[in-house]
């Protein structure tokens, strides 16, 4: 399964990510997505995780150390900024095939590119990843709605983990997997020389 990422930034957005990702993936993570808001007058948001799921403060202070002067050089946004780097957290956004992969039996929202069967809007349960396209199942479908709906990659322009008790649950499951497999103990954080 290509572990590239397929929804993507458009506009000065999308012009950050081309410029960062690269720093990013040669320090051993990968980029999610890149957000400018009117937070605080403009805040660029840079969210980013090891290719595990898992992400550290002492990670998003190496990314923020490598990508400033970047940008700085780069210039790319024409407004002062705050720079924002964190990880996608437990409603993350889904940005690859293998994230849908990964969280299949969790509950998205997603939002199309175009109308497809009559909406831009669907949220329902992940059920499968078969090449580039992937089957939900809806919540509540109406009477004469098929509960199950596919959408190909391609047409997902937007994409959210939705925040249940569930999701929640697995989530702190992995993250102990994961501090068990890395030697981590409870509460101690690794440093950003482990990958």
């Amino acid at each position: 399964m290509s572990d590239a990422r397929i929804i993507v930034e458009t506009g000065v957005e999308a012009k950050v990510a081309s410029i960062i990702e690269p720093e990013i993936e040669d320090l051993g993570y990968r980029l999610v997505r890149v957000k400018l808001s009117n937070i605080n007058g403009a805040t660029l948001q840079i969210m980013a995780e090891r290719p595990d799921g898992t992400m550290n403060v002492a990670g998003c202070e190496e990314i923020s150390r490598a990508i400033s002067p970047i940008l700085d050089i780069e210039d790319p946004i024409s407004q002062a900024y705050h720079l924002e780097i964190s990880s996608p957290g437990i409603d993350r956004p889904m940005v690859r095939l293998s994230d849908f992969d990964t969280w299949t039996g969790h509950t998205v929202k997603l939002e199309t590119h175009q109308i497809i069967n009559g909406r831009k809007r669907y949220k329902g349960m992940i059920i499968s990843v078969e090449g580039n396209e992937i089957t939900f199942r809806r919540e509540a479908p109406s009477e004469n709605e098929d509960p199950n709906f596919v959408l190909p990659i391609a047409e997902i322009k937007d994409a959210k983990l939705v925040m249940t008790d569930d999701l929640i649950t697995e989530a702190l499951k992995r993250d102990k997997t994961l501090r068990e497999a890395n030697g981590i103990e409870d509460g101690d954080e690794p440093s950003s020389a482990e990958n």
